[in-house]
């Protein structure tokens, strides 16, 4: 694996397992994250974003690791046991959860749950840990006096920064932030997004993996995006790349469903994606946005390859070229 890079997963499969079969959430998804970038992750509900975030980190029963690797600084964590991992975690990789506001123990003071944590991970909340703590709330604009408080006396949004504090305190290489703006109001949101920036470009972090739906959020922060569909990564490029000149159906379809800045709804009516995402329950071959695409022929019946269109974007599609990628926007 090159210098440069943190995280390199190839042909990744992770299923639910369940009585009526496999739900193939992930199914060969392969990507890299490259110090010092972040990189976002779009797409629908059920798309397999947040699966692929619990597959690197978490993978509890019934999701089970199928196939495919993920080296992160060189090693399998695919292969790693839950020692080796959790030796990992929160010192090189972390994770901000999608439900970070019901992340914190309604029962324990916030310097309890803190102080109570790290001891798991083998850390002691010393006065030296404690005043890096300190330190590292004032940088998110907290007040240290949250950690005498409970959650209840806590904004959703004061929690969140509480989560990303807390998942950042030993400067991981790589943080996944899965859904973290979905539960904040607009401000909240951008606040947040704009500190996950913040903080790479201070060394606390390396590089981040931002899973959300909002593709408009990550045009602000991201480096590069991984559009997702059906438990495949169908575009991926450069975040200019895919927000102005995307060539598959999806994503353009996905782009054309968000508002756009300084236009009326009486000069330019947003589209829906018409149908609903696929059943990945044993799901076959194919394209599996072809029930939805307009461009659908009998080759979409057969999955399509992954192809470079340049170094830096990819995508898989069999008519991305009779589609083109023009510009949107």
């Amino acid at each position: 694996m090159g210098a440069d890079l943190i995280l390199s997963v190839q042909d990744l499969k992770a299923y639910y397992r369940i009585l009526k079969g496999d739900v193939k959430a992930v199914d060969g998804v392969t990507f890299q994250v490259r110090r010092g970038e972040i990189v976002g992750v779009a797409g629908e509900s059920g798309c397999g974003k947040s699966t692929l975030a619990h597959t690197l980190m978490l993978r509890k029963p019934p999701l089970t690791h199928m196939g495919g690797q993920a080296f992160f600084l060189g090693q399998d964590i695919m292969t790693m046991d839950r020692e080796e991992f959790r030796r990992l975690r929160l010192r090189k990789i972390s994770i901000i959860p999608q439900y970070a506001l019901d992340a914190l123990s309604p029962t324990k003071k916030v310097g309890t749950f803190v102080s109570d944590l790290v001891r798991e991970h083998g850390i002691r909340p010393d006065g030296a840990f404690m005043n890096k703590l300190e330190e590292r709330l004032r940088l998110v604009n907290l007040d240290p006096a949250v950690l005498d408080k409970y959650p209840i006396e806590l904004s959703g949004g004061m929690k969140q920064r509480v989560i990303m504090v807390l998942s950042t305190i030993l400067n991981p290489e790589l943080i996944i932030a899965d859904e973290i703006t979905s539960a904040l109001d607009v401000s909240s949101q951008r606040f947040a997004a704009s500190l996950l920036v913040e903080l790479r470009d201070a060394g606390i972090i390396g590089s981040a993996l931002f899973i959300t739906h909002d593709l408009s959020i990550l045009y602000q922060i991201a480096d590069r995006l991984l559009i997702m569909y059906g438990g495949h990564i169908v575009e991926a490029g450069p975040v200019d790349t895919i927000v102005h000149a995307p060539c598959h159906p999806y994503t353009r379809a996905l782009l054309s469903s968000l508002p756009k800045v300084g236009v009326q709804v009486k000069e330019q009516r947003l589209e829906g994606i018409k149908g609903t995402p696929p059943e990945l329950l044993d799901i076959g071959p194919g394209c599996r946005f072809r029930e939805r695409c307009p461009h659908r022929t009998r080759r979409c019946e057969d999955t399509p390859l992954t192809e470079h269109i340049t170094p830096e974007h990819s995508i898989a599609c069999w008519h991305h070229r009779e589609i083109g990628g023009e510009r949107v926007g």
